[in-house]
């Protein structure tokens, strides 16, 4: 791999705040981003990402190639939770096995806007619709995560209400701001990114800095709850994405994806939620240890997929691609 990758990606300014983050917890400093700052940077870099999508998708238009990556991705959203679920089930309950999973099969918004970040610093091109595909990827592992569980045998709950379950995970705000900012972006094409130029673009770089020194400060202070986890979920919060990014690969060689949305497809497969499962299976599997799936999601899997994940993966995108092509 080109070492001058990795250290573009290091020395890349909001990653190098998330590691300020975590340096300040770890020397036990009282830096702290206050409430509800943290909310309202999530809820920018959101309608940022989801507007700016809905624009270049208002330009390029909806072709096959749109719906087979959105359908793909769909496919890898209900699929890895089914074989993760079977794997944890080797060593955990019913309940913690579920919930893990669904963490598993969703998506990481922050890092798929880390991501986008890192293209653009490197003017590598990507796709507008990406951003669809990652808002209808959140959704299917919760409900596939609780439909495990439940079929089980293990639960020890009465009727589950299922309106309020996929209420919570199709409509929950992320999901919601991220598919409407997608519209109004559609709607609104070339002349709405004039008007909204200084907010969504200006703005973007230095608030994902700020986002992400939260971050790492809430990612150092999860590090302590890992000691619960052991062995077998450590390793299962690494390598899980990489076998989760060598699937979203092979699938985005097999119909020949550009290699900015590569990238964002792998990105997706491999990335763990820790904002949108937590709060559905707070509700739908209370039986589940949080202090098991939130820390594995945001204090493993979460840096090493921005650390090492995004070289990594690209790494593999121009070397599989390039193979491809001096083959054919």
């Amino acid at each position: 791999m080109d070492i001058s990758l990795i250290l573009s990606n290091l020395l890349n300014p909001p990653i190098l705040f998330f590691f300020l983050g975590l340096l300040a917890v770890l020397l036990h400093s009282d830096l702290e981003i206050p409430q509800p700052l943290p909310k309202f940077l999530s809820l920018y870099l959101l309608l940022a990402i989801g507007f700016k999508g809905g624009v270049e998708l208002n330009q390029s238009g909806i072709d096959r190639s749109v719906l087979v990556t959105i359908g793909l991705a769909m496919l890898m959203a209900s699929v890895v939770p089914l074989y993760s679920f079977f794997i944890l089930r080797l060593k955990l309950a019913a309940s913690d096995a579920a919930a893990i999973a669904a963490t598993y099969g969703s998506i990481s918004a922050v890092t798929f806007i880390t991501a986008t970040a890192f293209l653009q610093d490197l003017n590598i091109p990507y796709s507008g619709y990406m951003v669809a595909a990652m808002a209808l990827m959140e959704s299917p592992a919760i409900i596939i995560g609780v439909l495990l569980y439940r079929l089980s045998g293990n639960s020890n709950r009465g009727e589950l209400s299922w309106s309020e379950l996929l209420r919570d995970a199709f409509f929950n705000g992320s999901v919601l701001l991220l598919l409407g900012s997608l519209l109004v972006g559609v709607l609104t094409g070339e002349a709405g990114k004039k008007e909204l130029q200084p907010f969504t673009h200006g703005l973007f770089k230095g608030l994902l800095a700020f986002f992400l020194l939260d971050m790492g400060l809430v990612a150092a202070r999860r590090l302590r709850d890992l000691r619960k986890a052991g062995v077998f979920l450590v390793s299962f919060a690494i390598l899980m994405p990489l076998l989760n990014a060598a699937l979203g690969m092979g699938l985005a060689y097999l119909v020949d994806m550009p290699r900015g949305d590569a990238l964002l497809f792998i990105v997706l497969c491999a990335s763990a939620s820790y904002i949108a499962v937590p709060a559905a299976v707070r509700l739908a599997i209370p039986e589940a240890n949080p202090s098991l799936y939130v820390p594995m999601a945001l204090a493993i899997t979460f840096p090493f997929n921005i650390i090492v994940g995004l070289p990594l993966y690209l790494y593999g995108i121009d070397t599989l691609w390039r193979l491809s092509h001096a083959t054919s």
